[in-house]
């Protein structure tokens, strides 16, 4: 395995490019940069704001120290412009990011019936419905609470009001509508606008044994409402994104997907954006029926009335 030595730096905007291109120099794999985003309100797509960090990473061989040297002596007549804070030096060992996985991904029971199982596993809960994932996925696995919340809501859905149809928008690794499937919907439309979410929304699919009834398609709530799939409404509506994202599909028709008398479950919820989503939520005419909280993550339940 390769190890790296990683060096950073945090800085303004104005010291930022030219951090980047003296690091860019020694780092052959090129530099990260990282800034913090501001919200204005529910409907901005967010603005960089905040210091940044330049990141750039040196492989460990026997050239490193003469590396380092003339890094330092880089930023330091970058300095005598304009000061520059120390680097920061960090070891970083290479590793297998699937084998790590899998010494530490292990089975999650969620509400009365599921199980988030990794493919790799047989489940320790026969009783349970599993629901296979592939933890190799950056997104998506069941382990945040943001998902654990929307499957319990959904489940508790579609146990109290069958649901023939569900619409899971930003579908991500499919494994909302996997679930709905499983727990006794005969159809669900996943859109996300993200085409690497629609392939691996397929392939978890196929591993649960998941065929047509998962139509899977790139888009959003327009593209519902347009008619380019299927179907334009589901007495379910689900949605695990974040709040700000909410707010504005909720604007762009979000709660129109849902049927009378359906529901939607929104998820990705702040404890501190809650206000917001419920404010827009209800302009449209849903009205809380359930909330439920894990950490500083919420999830409701609305109805359509």
């Amino acid at each position: 395995m390769t190890n790296w030595l990683e060096v950073s730096l945090t800085v303004d905007g104005e010291l930022a490019e030219a951090v980047a291109d003296v690091l860019a120099r020694f780092a052959p794999n090129g530099v990260m940069t990282e800034q913090g985003i501001k919200f204005v309100n529910g409907a901005d797509h967010g603005t960089p704001a905040g210091p940044i960090v330049v990141r750039a990473y040196l492989e460990m061989d026997e050239h490193i120290e003469e590396k380092r040297q003339k890094l330092e002596e880089s930023l330091f007549y970058l300095g005598m412009i304009q000061p520059l804070p120390t680097p920061v030096y960090k070891q970083i060992a290479d590793q297998n990011w699937m084998e790590a996985w899998k010494q530490h991904y292990r089975p999650i029971p969620i509400g009365q019936r599921l199980i988030i199982v990794p493919v790799w596993l047989d489940s320790p809960e026969p009783e349970r419905i599993p629901i296979k994932i592939d933890p190799g996925m950056a997104f998506g696995t069941g382990t945040h609470p943001t998902t654990q919340l929307s499957l319990e809501l959904i489940e508790k859905s579609l146990l109290t009001h069958h649901s023939s149809r569900v619409i899971d928008i930003g579908c991500g690794s499919g494994i909302l509508s996997i679930a709905a499937l499983k727990l006794g919907a005969q159809t669900a439309l996943g859109v996300d606008i993200d085409i690497e979410s629609v392939r691996n929304s397929r392939e978890n699919a196929d591993k649960n044994g998941i065929g047509d009834e998962f139509i899977i398609g790139q888009g959003s709530v327009t593209e519902v409402l347009s008619g380019q799939f299927a179907f334009k409404r589901a007495p379910l509506v689900v949605a695990n994104i974040l709040a700000p994202i909410i707010i504005r599909l909720l604007g762009d028709g979000l709660g129109d997907l849902a049927e009378q008398s359906g529901k939607v479950v929104l998820s990705g919820i702040l404890d501190e954006q809650e206000g917001s989503v419920l404010e827009a939520a209800q302009a449209k005419g849903l009205v809380l029926s359930e909330r439920k909280q894990m950490g500083d993550w919420v999830a409701l339940s609305l109805s359509k009335t």
